[in-house]
């Protein structure tokens, strides 16, 4: 099993920025892909970045965030981050951190999520 635990969120003006954290608890080199979605109530749960590792290493991000939203992760401490810059009041919601891993611990999992809230 692997848990992940968010951190980071918080209540910020617009045009601020915030940094998210997504701690695993195994080492995120068994992961195929480390996920950032977000959820607003009454809709559904949106994909804002990713990371895909393989041969090569993917990143994503979603249309509505790219030039401000970045994700990367530190290896040794397995963290995945989201630096999201230049927030917008849209950009309040929930935001989850996902995970796909391999091996003895496969299986997809999810964080308990961290909420950001941006004002006008």
């Amino acid at each position: 099993q692997v848990q992940l635990v968010e951190s980071g969120g918080g209540l910020v003006q617009a045009g601020g920025s915030l940094r998210l954290s997504c701690a695993a608890s195994r080492s995120i080199l068994s992961s195929t892909a480390m996920n950032w979605y977000r959820q607003a109530p009454g809709k559904q749960r949106e994909l804002v970045a990713s990371i895909r590792s393989g041969g090569t290493t993917n990143y994503n991000y979603a249309d509505s965030v790219k030039g401000r939203f970045t994700i990367s992760r530190d290896n040794a401490k397995n963290t995945v981050y989201l630096q999201m810059n230049s927030l917008k009041p849209e950009d309040t919601v929930v935001y989850y951190c996902n995970a796909a891993f391999i091996g003895v611990i496969a299986g997809d999992y999810w964080g308990q999520g961290t909420q950001v809230t941006v004002s006008s």
